[in-house]
């Protein structure tokens, strides 16, 4: 039982935590609390050792460590994926740090989760990306309330309290897909924009295999069989560089090809004779793009390497530049000492071209302005369509200075909002309208079905057979309505195409 002790002018209650240790009852910030009588302080006193009783209890002291000194600890014990494990640095140092560092995990409460969360979508930041950043802070208050640290976590919503009406008023934009034709003219405008054929048989080998993005430029010559690709590796690409690891969720396959597509990889890998890179020593299907105006690269530190000295993100890193208000003190301190050992300018970057392509190359580069026939905007400019030389069709890319002035033409959109990613949605799509099985999709896709029918459900040779006969022949009608539009083409490898193709 709890008892109230006698201390002159007030009295206090105590109670029993365990054998020989008593606490004393304090408010939540640790102060004790005085009782004008001895019944109120008794029954504070028991009402405490009911909690130590139930497993309830919590100590007082422990919530008031640090926001920042608990989610310290906490990312240095989680074990996950590189991928996820950077993820988790970014939301932090970016997110979550510049708002609740200097607080008590016992001072965060609902309200303030609310106000935090309002105040990055008044910012202009995506809803998808501020649930995410929501997610990690539930993450991480969970296991401090799990470890007796906090009495509930704040961030944990009531179902449809705080939200207007409707069924969802953050939903993500449409997926935006492709059809066979769409595929097959954003591969040619982007090798027309790279001024060679590796685009255009890669974003192809994306729209008929499903591929991830990471499974195409992590694409090893041995495994582009005659008949098949197997995915074994995967290049995942995080702040440190492209890392060689296993396809996403272990997503081990091998996916059949059509004939044409099979040619295709293996008429390019003749054609351009690769050889291992200098990152990982393996010798890659595809190669990645040496700057458009083959300028000469200026040496010495890149902004990684002040990353990886200051154990910050990349992105920590250039917001110290543009944004320094949202990195905290001791965070800036650390990156200028990085800047100062190494010497870093910058604007400088490596002398060596990139072995992969990235995806902040390849995305807004050569994906977007061939799907939408627009150059992203990029300060001090803002977007602007592709300026082209009419001649030869579909139009050539004019680079340098005044290349708007000396154009003629610029492309219409194909599928504006199309990403890299949604051409395996595309995929999938083209898969369901020629009525192939669910097994035989999830296992070009590299999903898995945990379900029970799943389990007695089969891929024949017949559903491959099937399957490949249909996808050959949206090919041959694309390639079809393209040699209607002109029978022929600057790109090399599709030239070729096209003309062997009777009239």
């Amino acid at each position: 039982m709890g008892y109230a002790e006698n201390r002159g002018t007030y009295y206090r209650g105590r109670y029993k935590i365990a054998p020989g240790k008593y606490g004393t009852v304090s408010d939540a910030t640790g102060a004790t609390i005085k009782f004008r009588t001895k019944r109120d302080a008794e029954q504070a006193a028991n009402d405490e050792e009911a909690k130590v009783r139930n497993g309830k209890w919590r100590d007082p002291a422990a919530s008031r460590i640090k926001f920042g000194t608990y989610v310290s600890t906490w990312y240095a014990r989680q074990d996950l994926a590189a991928s996820t494990m950077q993820n988790y640095l970014r939301h932090i140092e970016e997110h979550l740090l510049p708002e609740f560092e200097e607080k008590d995990l016992n001072e965060i409460h609902g309200p303030d989760v609310g106000a935090w969360e309002k105040k990055e979508n008044n910012a202009g930041y995506a809803a998808s990306s501020v649930k995410t950043w929501r997610s990690t802070l539930h993450l991480i208050l969970e296991d401090a309330f799990d470890e007796g640290l906090i009495d509930a976590n704040p961030v944990t919503k009531r179902r449809g309290r705080g939200k207007r009406a409707g069924r969802s008023r953050l939903r993500s934009p449409e997926k935006v897909i492709t059809d066979p034709l769409g595929l097959l003219l954003i591969a040619e405008r982007a090798a027309l924009l790279s001024g060679r054929d590796d685009e255009f048989v890669a974003i192809t080998v994306k729209g008929y295999t499903g591929m991830r993005w990471g499974e195409i430029v992590g694409l090893e010559t041995k495994f582009a069989r005659p008949k098949a690709i197997r995915v074994e590796w995967q290049l995942y690409e995080l702040s440190t560089g492209l890392h060689r690891c296993p396809p996403k969720d272990d997503s081990y396959r091998t996916i059949d090809l059509p004939s044409f597509l099979a040619m295709l990889v293996s008429d390019h890998i003749a054609r351009t004779t690769p050889r291992p890179c200098a990152c990982h020593g393996r010798t890659y299907v595809f190669r990645g793009l040496r700057a458009a105006n083959k300028a000469a690269h200026r040496p010495g530190a890149k902004l990684i390497d002040v990353a990886r000295r200051a154990g910050v993100s990349a992105t920590t890193v250039s917001n110290l530049f543009n944004h320094p208000e949202v990195v905290a003190e001791e965070t800036q301190a650390r990156i200028k000492q990085a800047i100062a050992d190494l010497g870093y300018v910058r604007g400088g970057v490596s002398s060596e071209p990139a072995a992969h392509w990235r995806r902040n190359g390849f995305a807004p580069w050569l994906f977007e302005p061939a799907a939408t026939g627009w150059y992203p905007k990029k300060a001090p400019h803002e977007a602007h369509p592709v300026p082209l030389l009419g001649e030869p069709w579909p139009g050539i890319p004019v680079r340098g200075r005044n290349a708007s002035g000396r154009a003629d033409a610029c492309w219409v959109p194909i599928a504006p909002g199309l990403t890299p990613h949604g051409l395996r949605h595309t995929h999938k799509t083209r898969m369901r309208g020629l009525g192939t099985p669910p097994p035989l999709m999830d296992e070009r896709l590299g999903h898995s079905d945990g379900t029970v029918q799943a389990r007695y459900d089969h891929v024949t040779p017949e559903m491959r057979q099937q399957l490949m006969a249909g996808l050959t022949a949206e090919w041959e009608e694309a390639l079809g309505q393209r040699k209607a539009m002109c029978p022929t083409s600057p790109v090399a490898v599709l030239d070729e195409l096209l003309r062997s193709r009777p009239s």
